[in-house]
């Protein structure tokens, strides 16, 4: 990555604003858990595994603000806690790093306030770092599915935009690339937001890796005429038996690879993986404010009061996904066995 996407400075969290790119690189100090909320509900920080971490970072904060105020430890904490975990309903990693601090909260009860801070900031520091681990390891696992020469086509930002470090689904470009590897990558433009276009084009770019952005309705022309090697997504929520939830428009793309016989990879950690849902019909879809389509980047492109339905994600069923790479190894099939053998190692 060009630039670190999360840091925790001066006791407070400060975020690339990326709302604002590519036009703008501009950090936001998020100083209260109010602001926190309010970054990862609007997409100034997004990708699942950023949302964790900064969630994380949050309850520190919510931690800060306890002690500052004088207000009730516990409870301010516990609400900061729930006032974060409804701002996005479909990545899993925002709850799975959001539990982990609720049990460090639980576990330091009777202690001073001081001290309960101190041990809230090392778990999320340790959270952060472990992420960037996770990345470093998924990128390596994914590099191995590569030829020396390969092209990539990929859907919205699984970069270090959306990570602690150099990301999933681009963790494998990167990995690939610094193991001496000729890669190029596709960027799905991403509607509505156009995370593709604005955000892996970005940092692909900024990092010196070659790459080209398509509209995503090209996305089959680009399969049939460019020799696309491979397909690498990320995922905010992988099922039990392999569905995966990814960025709308995942779906489409993965049909579109098992009709060009082009493999399907989804790159993701373990902690995406949630063992408590049995199929991707259960994974909660996140439902996106309408002006998104009809105002797209600021501008009014659909006829006032019409209809309009925007949703985040769409879940690709197992048996279009060719394999999934975590830290752990890469999954080809037979998923949830392989799954739970993943996490008996853990």
């Amino acid at each position: 990555m060009p630039v670190p996407t999360i840091l925790w400075e001066n006791n407070a969290l400060r975020l690339i604003d990326q709302t604002l790119l590519p036009e703008e690189y501009i950090q936001i100090d998020c100083k209260d858990t109010p602001t926190v909320a309010e970054a990862i509900k609007s997409l100034r920080v997004r990708g699942a595994p950023a949302i964790g971490v900064s969630a994380a970072y949050g309850v520190v904060i919510a931690a800060q603000e306890a002690i500052a105020s004088g207000k009730d430890f516990d409870t301010h904490v516990k609400d900061s806690i729930q006032t974060l975990s409804q701002t996005r309903p479909t990545a899993v990693n925002l709850f799975w790093a959001l539990e982990i601090m609720e049990e460090v909260l639980n576990s330091t009860a009777g202690q001073l306030p001081e001290k309960r801070r101190e041990v809230l900031l090392t778990k999320a520091h340790e959270i952060f770092e472990e992420d960037k681990r996770v990345c470093r390891k998924i990128g390596k696992n994914g590099a191995t599915l590569l030829d020396q020469k390969a092209t990539i086509l990929t859907h919205c930002n699984a970069g270090g935009l959306a990570t602690a470090d150099y990301g999933t689904a681009l963790a494998v470009v990167y990995a690939a690339v610094e193991a001496g590897k000729n890669v190029a990558v596709y960027a799905d433009e991403t509607r509505p937001l156009l995370q593709g276009s604005r955000l892996t084009a970005w940092e692909l770019h900024q990092s010196g890796v070659d790459v080209t952005v398509i509209c995503d309705n090209m996305a089959a022309t680009v399969l049939r005429q460019k020799n696309i090697d491979c397909i690498v997504v990320g995922s905010d929520r992988i099922a039990a038996n392999g569905d995966v939830a990814n960025k709308i428009g995942t779906y489409g793309l993965a049909i579109l690879a098992r009709e060009h016989n082009v493999p399907f990879y989804v790159a993701a950690p373990l902690s995406t993986i949630d063992m408590n849902l049995s199929s991707g019909d259960a994974i909660p879809i996140e439902e996106r404010n309408p002006d998104e389509v009809s105002h797209g980047m600021g501008r009014q492109t659909a006829p006032e009061g019409v209809k309009i339905y925007n949703p985040a994600f769409d879940v690709t069923p197992k048996h279009l996904v060719s394999a999934i790479i975590t830290e752990q190894g890469v999954a080809k099939g037979n998923y949830e066995q392989t799954f739970k053998d993943w996490f008996a190692k853990t």
